[in-house]
């Protein structure tokens, strides 16, 4: 049996980041990895504008302004935002300027309207600016053309999709995404919409896996439940196989009568590399490489509550490594304050789950109410982390600290 770190790093060191590009436009690039660094031919400013409403000024002209000394200007035009400026400033001259115009060939300076009072076509500046340049936002400040704009191995979000479409880039080359296919194993199991019938249990490990696959981006393929029959199980998990980058069952991986998984992966030519780990809930975890079909095989336990620990535990990190992040895709951990006393399992590294929220810069978590039990699903709602309990721990008192996992969706 594996510790959960050994087990952590076989599982990771087996994934091989995805390299395949593809194409996609702007409008469906939310969500992707870039695949290749972006560059821009347009500076940010695109040119010398203006941070504030005022008056593009020349500031030797101002420099020495007070209320008591005022500096009277003419003003030659009025420039708006999108609206190239005419004429060239002098000395003596400002332009009314609006926040976003480009400042006006001549002007160095921006004096916001707070400082000044128009009287027809001029203009009283009532104080001098701090510094030249002050409130001009120069051409490639931000950024300079040519150079790179985004780098490769980040996920587009919200700001990156703003980036992209301020450069005016509109075909965006991305990572392919993973292919994960999913099935249920258990002879036992129904569907939600089938009527439940003495004995049998309803599968809502399919269901939680595809959501949980959809929150970190990636669509599934599920193939259903797939009843405890070696060559039903063979030939659904040789189609999942050649389909999927991954593949993820639940159920059959335990040492029962009716658990075939592991040595149906062996016989379709996989390479075990995990096959129990010290973790409650989820010690009954198999995990597979297949080289030539470069595929990995997650075998999850049956049991929903062990199922999606082990799936936030050691699937999200080899998913997200796989889909191409350069960073961000290990588990995120951090220092908590545990509300309630914890227990531990004596020989393997224990995972309750709860509730975790800030309060004054520190992390608190509160565990679930109820039954801990690999498979009561129902307080298992609303989880957001989970607590870490070592090896060896005899549990950790209320008021004590701790390692946290954040699930993050």
């Amino acid at each position: 049996m594996l510790s959960v770190a050994d087990a952590e790093r076989i599982i990771l060191a087996a994934v091989a980041p995805l390299t395949e590009v593809e194409g996609v436009h702007l409008p469906d690039a939310t969500g992707r990895i870039l695949a290749t660094a972006v560059k821009s031919q347009l500076d940010f400013p695109h040119w010398d504008n203006s941070a504030m409403d005022g008056y593009a000024v020349r500031f030797e002209d101002v420099a020495d302004c007070a209320e008591d000394n005022p500096q009277a200007l003419e003003v030659i035009e009025e420039i708006a935002a999108g609206q190239p400026p005419e004429k060239t400033l002098q000395s003596g001259q400002a332009a009314r300027i609006f926040t976003g115009a480009m400042v006006p060939s001549g002007a160095d300076t921006i004096v916001m309207q707070e400082n000044t009072i128009r009287e027809g076509d001029r203009v009283q500046v009532l104080k001098s600016p701090k510094a030249l340049g002050e409130f001009v936002r120069h051409r490639g400040r931000f950024y300079q053309a040519g150079t790179p704009l985004l780098n490769p191995g980040i996920r587009l979000g919200a700001a990156e999709i703003a980036v992209l479409a301020a450069a005016q880039c509109n075909l965006i080359k991305v990572i392919r995404q993973p292919r994960v296919a999913i099935l249920s194993t258990g002879s036992e199991l129904v569907a939600p919409e089938q009527p439940l019938k003495p004995g049998q249990i309803v599968d809502s490990n399919q269901y939680a896996l595809a959501a949980f696959l959809e929150q970190l981006g990636i669509e599934a393929l599920r193939l259903g439940i797939v009843a405890d029959e070696p060559q039903v199980l063979r030939q659904n998990i040789r189609e999942a196989l050649q389909w999927g980058d991954v593949v993820l069952s639940t159920g059959g991986v335990s040492v029962g009568d009716y658990d075939y998984i592991e040595g149906i992966l062996q016989e379709l030519g996989g390479e075990v590399l995990v096959q129990s780990v010290a973790i409650k809930p989820g010690k009954p975890l198999t995990m597979a490489r297949f080289a030539k079909l470069r595929s990995l095989y997650f075998g999850l336990p049956g049991n929903p509550v062990s199922a999606l620990v082990t799936a936030w535990r050691f699937v999200q990190p080899a998913l997200l490594k796989l889909s191409g992040l350069s960073q961000g895709w290990q588990p995120q951990f951090v220092e908590a304050i545990t509300e309630l006393a914890l227990p531990a399992a004596p020989s393997r590294e224990t995972y309750i789950w709860g509730q975790v929220k800030i309060h004054e810069g520190r992390f608190y978590f509160n565990c679930a109410g109820g039954s801990f039990s690999s498979g009561n699903l129902v307080n298992l709602a609303q989880t957001n982390a989970c607590a870490v309990i070592p090896v060896g721990s005899p549990g950790i008192a209320a008021g004590e600290r701790l390692s946290l996992l954040l699930l993050s969706f």
